[in-house]
């Protein structure tokens, strides 16, 4: 291992080598220099040059937004798509620090550090899409209450902060910062309490954003339900996301899946998943009516699709006790419920404000950089999840 005090001095290399002794997590059999972790570095290096390139010529030159298009892939997958595959982190810290529900605590740090990347690439995202990104801290000390854009800026920063709070003790165990540790540990129960409050309404007000445009988006989406669609849908995604990161690192970090949470969660996907799909319906037939499915060509087929995979399905194959014990069927149906609320956040985001757009003389379609930043924001966290693997204590249950 390299010695980073010859680097950067014998106070701050100590810390990088203590955070880069491996020993911890050698039995989980992670190795760093791989063909996967190349290519994510290289996915990286090129969203750093998007990046750049955007802060240095703005947004026309690096995307394909227009004053028709004021939001598009950036917004509708990282931040609205990331928001929601971060919503596991609430439930299961709420779970264990809040109802004291020992048997999901081998998974809560996964969770809370897979939220934290989640938020931070949101924050990017966020950074990057408005027009002036040198003033993104304004809403911090320009308060404007009436503002729904203004509540999603500080939910948003407030909640980083709570999820690198409460993902600290890691980092501390590591370094080996006992009072430091001790200090944060009494104070969980209180910063878990203030995130689960601080993600509900943010989770909610994401999609009490789009109230505003009425005439904009499409009665398939619109409804005076939202917030509470954004926030169901996303529990049901935040609960398959942990399923999906629970079994996949089980595979490839080699460490136990435990079945008994995973059925835990599995269920919490499926009666969620029923009370979605009620939401949505009511919303139909009270709304625009199971016509407008038909008479809407392109935008209809869009919603059964995100409907059918992400929902009805899914909802289907955890509907059997069987399934919800067995880890191939959760894997599956996890799988299809991202996938869904993904298309969902596009759906809403991008594809209903079409009809709108198109008849206004906008066109979009995301840019070679705009795909660039967003699979480089991916690449990001899955090497930070994987660094942190590695090198921190995230799977306390298997040491």
């Amino acid at each position: 291992m390299i010695d980073f005090t010859t680097y950067v001095g014998p106070k701050l290399g100590g810390v990088v080598n203590k955070l880069l002794d491996d020993s911890p997590s050698r039995h989980l059999g992670i190795k760093m220099d791989t063909p996967f972790t190349r290519v994510l570095i290289f996915l990286i290096a090129g969203a750093a040059f998007v990046a750049v390139y955007r802060v240095i010529f703005g947004l026309k030159a690096s995307t394909n937004m227009n004053d028709y298009w004021p939001w598009g892939l950036w917004i509708s997958f990282d931040v609205l798509g990331g928001v929601a595959m971060a919503a596991g982190a609430f439930l299961i810290a709420g779970t264990v620090y809040i109802l004291n529900w020992e048997k999901y605590k081998c998974i809560v740090r996964a969770s809370i550090l897979n939220a934290f990347f989640g938020y931070l690439l949101a924050a990017i995202s966020i950074t990057l899409d408005i027009g002036r990104t040198a003033v993104i801290w304004h809403p911090l000390v320009m308060w404007q209450i009436n503002s729904i854009m203004f509540l999603v800026a500080v939910h948003l920063v407030l909640y980083l902060t709570t999820l690198a709070t409460e993902s600290s003790p890691m980092v501390f165990e590591k370094l080996g910062w006992v009072r430091t540790l001790h200090f944060v540990s009494r104070i969980m129960v209180g910063a878990v309490m203030f995130g689960v409050a601080l993600s509900l309404l943010h989770q909610s007000s994401l999609g009490a954003n789009y109230l505003i445009v009425p005439s904009k988006l499409s009665p398939l989406w619109y409804s005076k339900l939202m917030p509470y669609l954004f926030l169901v849908s996303a529990i049901m995604m935040g609960l398959s996301m942990v399923s999906f990161e629970t079994i996949l690192t089980g595979k490839v970090f080699n460490h136990q899946a435990p079945k008994d949470v995973l059925e835990g969660l599995s269920q919490g996907v499926f009666f969620s998943g029923c009370f979605y799909f009620v939401m949505k319906i009511w919303v139909l037939i009270s709304g625009p009516g199971v016509g407008a499915l038909f008479s809407n060509g392109f935008l209809g087929a869009m919603w059964v699709i995100e409907m059918a995979v992400g929902v009805v399905i899914p909802v289907l194959i955890l509907s059997k006790k069987a399934n919800r014990k067995d880890l191939d069927s959760i894997f599956v149906a996890s799988i299809m419920v991202i996938i869904g609320v993904l298309f969902n956040r596009l759906n809403v985001g991008i594809f209903a404000m079409s009809s709108y757009a198109n008849r206004v003389g906008g066109d979009y379609f995301p840019s070679i950089m705009e795909f660039m930043l967003t699979a480089g924001m991916i690449a990001f966290a899955i090497l930070g999840f994987k660094i942190c693997a590695k090198y921190l204590n995230l799977f306390p249950e298997t040491h």
